[in-house]
C-alpha cells in the first residue's frame, strides 16, 4: 500500500486545469461551429461575450474587439450563426469556451443582414421620411457628379447630359466607388460639396452614381457613414447606383432615386430643344392673347367713348341734384326741429303739472290733518285710560290687606310655616302663633280653641 501511495500522482487544481487546456487546444486548434446566440453582451472593453446553444447543449463564447471590427453585421440574441474559433479553457472559472475569429449569419449573407439591420435602424430614425426630401431644381445652373472618373458611367452621363442640354456647367468630384477607401472618399466629397453650398461656386444638385455590381461591390453605398452624409447634404441629391433592380441605403436616403446613372442624367436636366420649342409656343400664345386683349380693350374703349356724355352737362345735372337734395335736407331739419320743439313743450307742461312741490304741499296738508286727528284721538284715549285707572286703583285700594288691617282686622299665621290660620282645627293649644296687625305683629300662644261658638 505504501508503494501505491508512492506511485500515485496528486494534481493541483491549476495543474489539472492547465493539462485540460493544453489537451483541448491541441485537439481542437480551430473548429467550425453553428448555433444560436443568447446572453449577448458588449462591455466597455469592446469584446463580444455570448452563449452559443442548440437544442441540447450550450458553450460560452467570446470574440475579441480586434476581430469584431471586421464583422459585416451586428450579432444579437436569437441570431443563428456559423463561426470559426478555437477551444480554450478559462482557468479562473475552470470552464471551457470557444474564442471566435470569424462569424457569419447562418442562412443569410453578412452583407445582406447588415443591409437589413442598417435599413431598419435608419427607418426608425426617420431618415427615409418624405418630409426630409428636397425638390430638384427645374433647370440647375451647375451639376455636381460624385463618381469614379474612369468608369463607363461618367462617360454615359456626360454624353446624355450634353445631348439634352449642351454647355451646362458640370463638376465631377472623383471618388472610389468600391474598396476600403470608397466610404471615406464619398463622405469627403459630400463635405466638400456642402462647404461650398453658400458660395458663388456652389452646385444646385448632386448625383451620386455607380454602375451595377454584386451586393459586396455596392457595400460602400450601403454604409451608415455614406447614408448620413447624403441625408445631411444641403444640396438635393440624386442616387443612381447599380441597375434598375438594385436598391441601396443611399437610394432610400437621397432626395430622388434614379434606376440607373443614365436615368439620373435624364432626370437632372430637361431637353434644351424641347424647352426652346415650348418657349416659342408660349411666346406665340402670349402674342396671340396680347393681341386679343388689345382688340377687346379697343372695342370697349370705342363703346365707352360713344356712351360718354359732355362732362359739363353732367356737372350741371349734378349741381341741380345737389341743390334739390340740400333743399330737401333743410326742410327735413326744419320739420324735425319743429316736431322736437312741440314735443319738448308738451313735456314741459306735463312736468309742471306733475311738479313735486305741488304734490309735496298737497300731501303736507293731508299729513297735518292726520296729525291733528291723531292728537285728538290720543287725548280721548288717555282720558279714558286715566278714568279706568282711577277706578281700578280705587277697587285695588279697597281690597288691599293693609287697608283691611287698618279697620281693626288682623291676620294669624303659624310659626314658623307662616300658614294663615282659617280654622281652629289647624292649631293646637299651647302653639305659638303670629298675629299681624296694621302697625306690627304679635306672638301669641293658644290657650283655648272654640269652633262655631263652642269652646
Amino acid at each position: 500500500m505504501n508503494n501505491n501511495q508512492i506511485q500515485r500522482r496528486i494534481y493541483t487544481v491549476s495543474e489539472l486545469t492547465s493539462d485540460i487546456k493544453s489537451l483541448l487546444e491541441e485537439s481542437f486548434p480551430f473548429v467550425w461551429i453553428s448555433g444560436e446566440i443568447s446572453n449577448f453582451k458588449v462591455p466597455a472593453s469592446g469584446h463580444l461575450y455570448f452563449t452559443l446553444k442548440d437544442e441540447n447543449a450550450q458553450i460560452h463564447a467570446v470574440m475579441f474587439r480586434g476581430q469584431a471590427r471586421n464583422l459585416k453585421f451586428n450579432p444579437d440574441d436569437g441570431l443563428s450563426i456559423i463561426g470559426l474559433g478555437r477551444i480554450s479553457v478559462y482557468n479562473q472559472r475552470g470552464a471551457y469556451q470557444i474564442i471566435f475569429e470569424h462569424l457569419e449569419p447562418k442562412g443569410i449573407g453578412a452583407l445582406q443582414l447588415s443591409f437589413e439591420q442598417l435599413k431598419a435602424r435608419l427607418i426608425a430614425e426617420g431618415l427615409f421620411d418624405k418630409k426630409h426630401k428636397s425638390p430638384l431644381p427645374f433647370l440647375p445652373e451647375k451639376i455636381c457628379i460624385i463618381t469614379s472618373p474612369t468608369g463607363a458611367v461618367i462617360h454615359d452621363m456626360l454624353k446624355i447630359i450634353n445631348s439634352r442640354f449642351p454647355n451646362i456647367h458640370l463638376e465631377i468630384i472623383p471618388v472610389k466607388v468600391q474598396g476600403e477607401r470608397a466610404v471615406n472618399e464619398i463622405v469627403s466629397a459630400f463635405e466638400l460639396l456642402n462647404n461650398r453650398a453658400k458660395t458663388v461656386d456652389s452646385a444646385d444638385v448632386a448625383i451620386l452614381a455607380r454602375g451595377g455590381g454584386s451586393l459586396e461591390d455596392l457595400s460602400a453605398f450601403n454604409s451608415e457613414d455614406v447614408a448620413r452624409a447624403v441625408f445631411a447634404s444641403e444640396i438635393p441629391v440624386i442616387s443612381a447606383v447599380g441597375h434598375e433592380t438594385d436598391f441601396t441605403i443611399a437610394d432610400f436616403v437621397a432626395d430622388v432615386r434614379a434606376s440607373t446613372p443614365s436615368k439620373a442624367a435624364e432626370i437632372v436636366v430637361p431637353q434644351k430643344d424641347e424647352l426652346i420649342h415650348r418657349c416659342m409656343d408660349f411666346s406665340e400664345l402670349l402674342k396671340f392673347h396680347i393681341h386679343n386683349r388689345i382688340k377687346q380693350f379697343k372695342t370697349i374703349l370705342e363703346h365707352t367713348s360713344k356712351r360718354l356724355v359732355d362732362p359739363k352737362n353732367k356737372i350741371q345735372d349734378l349741381r341741380l341734384r345737389i341743390d334739390d337734395l340740400l333743399a330737401r335736407l333743410i326742410r327735413h331739419f326744419d320739420n324735425t326741429i319743429q316736431y322736437r320743439r312741440e314735443h319738448l313743450s308738451w313735456r314741459v307742461d306735463k312736468l309742471i303739472a306733475n311738479n313735486p312741490l305741488i304734490q309735496t304741499n298737497k300731501y303736507k296738508d293731508i299729513l297735518d290733518q292726520h296729525l291733528n286727528n291723531l292728537l285728538i284721538y290720543i287725548g280721548i284715549y288717555l282720558k279714558n285710560k286715566n278714568y279706568r285707572f282711577r277706578e281700578l286703583n280705587a277697587r285695588l285700594h279697597g281690597l288691599n290687606p293693609a287697608e283691611i288691617l287698618k279697620r281693626g282686622y288682623s291676620i294669624t299665621r303659624t310659626i314658623p310655616d307662616a300658614v294663615v290660620v282659617m280654622d281652629p282645627k289647624e292649631v293646637y293649644c299651647g302653639q305659638n302663633l303670629e298675629v299681624i296687625l296694621a302697625r306690627g305683629s304679635l306672638i301669641c300662644r293658644v290657650e283655648r280653641k272654640s269652633d262655631n261658638d263652642k269652646t
